[in-house]
């Protein structure tokens, strides 16, 4: 039986091979979007699992520390040890900001946490971990930091001493572990201009400065420049314990917000990367439709680039259901050959994009039976001009 498809290749091989290669980067673009919201999923579960907290304490009415501004005393986290079925409470701040780095700003979210605690750096691919009280830091090898190195955090320098992998923000950004006295401090605490305006503004208020009553004014200046807030408590929960159980409990007797992992992961994955998961989705549509009117477009030129021979198969008894299924095998082979090609450049180019592309094996098997789907769809105009295609044209009539 003659092959559209093989006559193409045979023939035209070059239009078949460049048309093959232009389907499969566009395929290849498509599977890049899917595996960039993977990447971002991704991000944002890795930050909690990373967290090694089985409950998120935070300021009460508020989604932090990750979705909202958080602020608790760092006191808080005694009550919380306290609560049944609480094994582990542990203060840690979060916040964003840039690091210079070899002449550079590098985005970077600066975590502060106890060692040994929920919350500090998980295993190391190289370097240790912090020992000292100030001025270390563990860092993401996103970063570019190299063991050794001072990075400047607010006023401080830090040393980083070691290295971990995929300790992300939800936003992709590296972590840069540091203790928490420094990363309050850094957080939390203001500039000497600042520092000095309030303390005027301090001494020029008749309700702190009374001479009647000595040191009360050095008091308030010193509360204003030394911080005591933490952003969240993370908790583990004792082996046979409901996590829900003891976030209840937290939430009803210290009368803070308290989120379970699944919470939090609700949180990270359908509020905070809501948005862009629209965005991906609709390019993901709008890529497809495009792909179906290319590929549509394709076959059918070629499909009416071979009327002569197709009127001469028709002349000869062939069946209208061989003629469709041998355009149909072309296109679907046109789509095979796109797919393979998308593949590979999908993962040639997924570690050179400056967010985490996750390509997972189900999406590459569900994309080749969308572009198969695409294919079957796109081959149905080229058929229907076959079918109409008059035996006689192949005498010339």
């Amino acid at each position: 039986m003659i092959s559209l498809a093989a006559r193409d290749i045979a023939h035209s091989w070059s239009k078949y091979v460049f048309t093959g290669v232009g389907l499969g980067l566009l395929i290849g673009v498509t599977l890049s979007m899917a595996g960039i919201y993977r990447g971002m999923v991704d991000d944002a579960q890795v930050l909690l699992r990373n967290s090694h907290a089985d409950v998120w304490v935070v300021q009460k009415d508020t989604q932090g520390p990750y979705a909202e501004s958080s602020s608790l005393p760092d006191d808080i986290y005694r009550g919380v040890l306290g609560m049944p079925g609480v094994e582990q409470a542990a203060n840690v701040t979060y916040f964003t900001m840039q690091v210079q780095h070899q002449g550079k700003d590098t985005r970077v979210m600066v975590v502060g946490f106890e060692p040994g605690q929920p919350g500090a750096p998980p295993s190391l691919v190289a370097g240790r971990h912090v020992t000292r009280s100030h001025y270390e830091a563990v860092a993401d090898v996103k970063a570019g930091f190299k063991l050794g190195e001072k990075i400047r955090i607010r006023r401080n320098d830090y040393t980083i001493v070691g290295l971990s992998q995929r300790t992300v923000s939800t936003g992709g950004d590296p972590m840069v572990f540091i203790p928490l006295a420094d990363a309050q401090a850094a957080q939390f605490q203001k500039d000497n201009d600042a520092i000095v305006s309030g303390r005027e503004r301090t001494a020029a208020n008749p309700a702190f400065n009374r001479p009647s009553v000595p040191g009360l004014l050095e008091a308030v200046q010193a509360s204003q420049i030394t911080s005591h807030n933490v952003n969240a408590v993370l908790v583990r929960v004792r082996p046979g314990w409901d996590a829900a159980q003891v976030a209840a409990d937290i939430q009803r007797w210290k009368h803070l917000q308290a989120y379970t992992y699944a919470d939090m992961e609700e949180i990270a994955v359908q509020k905070l990367i809501a948005t862009s998961a629209k965005q991906i989705g609709l390019f993901l549509v709008i890529l497809t439709l495009v792909s179906t009117a290319i590929v549509s477009f394709i076959i059918y030129t070629m499909t009416l680039g071979k009327i002569r021979e197709i009127a001469v198969l028709k002349l000869i008894g062939t069946r209208n259901s061989t003629i469709a299924w041998m355009i149909l095998q072309e296109s679907i082979g046109l789509g095979l050959v796109g797919f393979i090609i998308g593949k590979t450049v999908a993962t040639l180019w997924a570690p050179v994009f400056p967010k985490y592309v996750l390509l997972l094996p189900l999406d590459a098997v569900l994309g080749l039976l969308v572009i198969v789907l695409v294919c079957t769809l796109a081959s149905v105009m080229a058929i229907r001009a076959a079918l109409k295609v008059d035996p006689a044209e192949a005498i010339g009539g």
